[in-house]
């Protein structure tokens, strides 16, 4: 069985949204930060979000305003909402776990544990 099992990638147009959804159950207790970060061929890891136990939640600069991150009711379960797309959201994206709480700032968090990766495409 997966650690991670993440789904809801695909292709959109610019201005469409997506709901990214994670199944962690390992790291869902309050002990770890819970978010999302994407990459791209050639560039660094970029975090999106993340939040945590205590309810924290922390998004990075791109998609500030666009990204809402919250927690199921199941364990571990992590969900990305993305709005108003545009291409250079296009990217890989996996959903991650750091030990501890989170940060004050998404490119502070130290995600040591990572999925697959769903595939987010946005088009013009």
């Amino acid at each position: 069985q997966a650690v991670f099992t993440e789904s809801g990638g695909g292709s959109v147009r610019a201005g469409e949204s997506l709901r990214l959804s994670c199944s962690a159950p390992r790291y869902g207790g309050r002990g770890y930060c819970m978010g999302w970060f994407r990459q791209t061929p050639g560039r660094e890891r970029e975090g999106v979000a993340a939040t945590d136990g205590d309810g924290t939640r922390v998004f990075g600069v791109a998609v500030k305003g666009r990204a809402t991150i919250s927690r199921g009711q199941s364990m571990g379960t992590l969900y990305l909402q993305l709005i108003n797309l545009k291409p250079e959201d296009t990217a890989m994206y996996y959903c991650a776990a750091a030990p501890g709480f989170c940060p004050p700032f998404v490119e502070s968090v130290e995600f040591s544990y990572w999925g697959q990766g769903t595939q987010v495409t946005v088009s013009s």
